[in-house]
């Protein structure tokens, strides 16, 4: 009984750390990954704040350029 507890004692501390250690590289990896998320959603952010940008500086200089034209067709 007591060579059972010793062999089952000596084989789940090495089972133990293979498991930490897996879970350990896990919780890394989702940590990469979010940082990696976070980011592509700050470069998301910051090209929808440029477009969002570019597109009033078109709309603006349509309606620049739009009257000239209006009144040139009457």
């Amino acid at each position: 009984m007591t060579g059972t507890i010793a062999v089952v004692m000596t084989f789940s501390i090495p089972i133990i750390a293979i498991l930490t250690f897996h879970t350990q590289r896990l919780a890394k990896i989702k940590h990469n990954m979010i940082k990696d998320e976070i980011t592509l959603e700050k470069l998301k952010q910051e090209n929808f704040l440029l477009e969002t940008e570019k597109m009033k500086l078109e709309l603006e200089q349509m309606k620049i350029e739009g009257p000239k034209n209006h009144t040139k067709i009457i």
